[in-house]
């Protein structure tokens, strides 16, 4: 079994910051891509930004210069600094690692997300 924990969310006024924080958990034998997905109220989830295990880093255009993502292999967790936050990035958090798990393979795990709300 294989969960994902995230913390760091909450209340800000817009142009503050806030750091999520996601720590992987469980059987995992490798994690490849490492990610954080948002999701707004009467939206679809969307991709905030990935980091693969190659160290590609690919961000959405709306939080490109503002966030940055950033995980640690040894530990298996991940981050994201938000930075000049914005209204439009009010939204559930949700952080997603694409696992390798014995017995299991290749899969794709979501956290339970987080909250992040920013004021105008």
């Amino acid at each position: 079994q294989v969960q994902l924990v995230e913390s760091g969310g909450g209340l800000v006024q817009a142009g503050g910051s806030l750091r999520l924080s996601c720590v992987a958990s469980g059987s995992i034998f490798s994690i490849n891509a490492m990610g954080w997905y948002r999701q707004a109220p009467g939206k679809q989830r969307e991709l905030v930004a990935t980091f693969t295990s190659g160290g590609i880093i690919t961000y959405a255009r709306s939080v490109k210069g503002r966030f940055t993502i950033s995980r640690d292999n040894a530990k298996n967790t991940e981050s994201l600094q938000m930075n000049s936050l914005k209204p439009e990035d009010t939204a559930v958090y949700y952080c997603n690692a694409d696992c390798e798990v014995p017995g299991i393979g290749d899969y794709d795990y979501w956290g339970q997300g987080t909250q992040v709300t920013v004021s105008s």
